[in-house]
């Protein structure tokens, strides 16, 4: 019999990239309660389940992941074939970042990028969130943080050890209290809820991390560098905040930092097989 459900089958690896139905019902700009009814008839269309029910939340079955492992390659090689198509004669290169890595470390740099490849437009396109690089047409993005993620091809590229900033006030509280007691009073501030920066931070620092109750979410990074300088909290920053330390208007709070912290490259597996992706990526492997 003729397979008739690919709809399904792209909202099948949407909802497996998220692992959520919710998350894919986002994405997608559905229903939860529509997402889910396609995974169930593609589960019918196919005769075998790709999703176990758990109590919270949802895991791949073997099939399901057989199934992924097939399906995924596809539909991103035909997204990028599309985006090729579409992007010739006028070749524009779309690269996402947050606007805290562009400013800070790719902005002096760009124009050197330019001037070796003028045939290609740059664009350059603020993200927070990973998942916003398929959605939003992102050839290529670069993501702070640990390098564990398993959602697309991870490359390192800008190793960046990450260490907790404070204000003068934080500083002075560190320095008379001692890290663990000061800690416990300070108000941590992260990129989103389910990051675990701290709690590895707190864990190199062999200090006891006490859990969620005094965090304050804040996913933009130049918004966070703000927030700890008006004394909001402390977050984990990098060498990228030096300037405010040499002004004063930052304090390194320890010599403990996340050593294997820093910035990767993300893409879709068929992303290189784009010339001008593979030129951009050369080109960052030449400019630190």
């Amino acid at each position: 019999m003729r397979f008739r459900h690919y709809d399904s089958l792209r909202v099948f690896t949407i909802v497996a990239r998220h692992r959520s139905f919710s998350s894919a019902a986002d994405a997608l700009n559905l229903t939860k309660g529509a997402v889910s009814y396609q995974v169930k008839q593609l589960e019918e269309e196919l005769g075998f389940a790709l999703f176990e029910r758990l109590p919270r939340g949802i895991a791949l079955t073997a099939r399901g992941r057989d199934m992924l492992g097939a399906a995924q390659p596809a539909f991103e090689t035909v997204e990028q074939k599309i985006a090729s198509l579409q992007r010739q004669g006028s070749r524009i290169l779309t690269i996402g970042m947050s606007t805290y890595f562009a400013s800070r470390w790719l902005s002096s740099r760009l124009m050197r990028f330019m001037s070796a490849h003028p045939d290609i437009r740059l664009r350059i396109q603020p993200m927070v969130d990973l998942f916003d690089l398929r959605d939003e047409g992102v050839d290529l993005a670069i993501r702070w943080g640990h390098g564990g993620w398993d959602d697309m091809v991870i490359e390192p590229f800008l190793p960046c050890p990450a260490w907790p900033t404070g204000n003068a006030e934080a500083a002075e509280m560190v320095a008379k209290l001692g890290p663990e007691a000061a800690f416990r009073r300070l108000t941590l501030l992260r990129d989103r809820k389910d990051s675990n920066a701290w709690s590895d931070w707190f864990a190199v620092a062999s200090l006891t991390f006490e859990g969620e109750s005094e965090t304050l979410i804040i996913p933009d990074p130049n918004v966070r560098v703000q927030a700890v300088i008006d004394g909001q909290g402390v977050a984990l920053n990098d060498i990228l905040v030096q300037p405010e330390i040499d002004a004063g208007r930052l304090y390194r709070l320890s010599e403990t930092a996340l050593e294997d912290y820093g910035y990767f490259l993300a893409y879709a597996p068929a992303a290189l097989g784009n010339r001008d992706v593979a030129d951009f990526v050369d080109w960052l492997r030449t400019s630190g």
